[in-house]
């Protein structure tokens, strides 16, 4: 899903962008900064995993909107907006890169006072799926736990 990167000399957002196939606009959402914000050697920035047992990566084409590409998808397309980081009045703009979920793989966003056992129980699997499909689990408010189904 998503992996730190280490900011090197000369990067901009755009370069570390091209590096992991994705857009600066999506760096940019995911950092909660600017695309044209200089950025500091050594410091970290979070960047999309392109190679996910959990989701496909779909570029945004003109016309699309989270809803339409829900249905097509069969995922809630507030559980859509949630797992890319947007707010349900948010545009998408082509050349955007989102994450969709693969169709084998059942997922859950924590809610407060969730407990690992709960979200096993909600998503029909064992304890020790969740544990082993899932390398942090902090089981704070809005945080993305996956089960792959075999």
């Amino acid at each position: 899903m998503y992996e730190i990167y280490e900011i090197l000399p000369n990067d901009t957002i755009n370069t570390i962008a091209q590096k992991y196939n994705t857009s600066a606009q999506v760096i940019s959402q995911l950092n909660g900064i600017s695309i044209d914000m200089p950025l500091m050697v050594g410091n970290s920035l979070i960047v999309p995993k392109m190679i996910s047992p959990y989701f496909d990566y779909y570029t945004i084409k003109k016309g699309d909107n989270l809803y339409k590409l829900a249905q097509e998808y069969d995922i809630d397309y507030k559980i859509l907006a949630q797992i890319n980081g947007l707010d349900l009045d948010d545009y998408i703009y082509p050349n955007q890169v989102i994450m969709i979920p693969k169709k084998n793989v059942k997922y859950y966003v924590t809610k407060d006072n969730d407990t690992i056992l709960d979200i096993a129980n909600n998503l029909n699997t064992s304890l020790n799926n969740i544990l082993s499909q899932n390398s942090k689990i902090y089981v704070l408010p809005e945080q993305l736990l996956v089960f792959r189904a075999n």
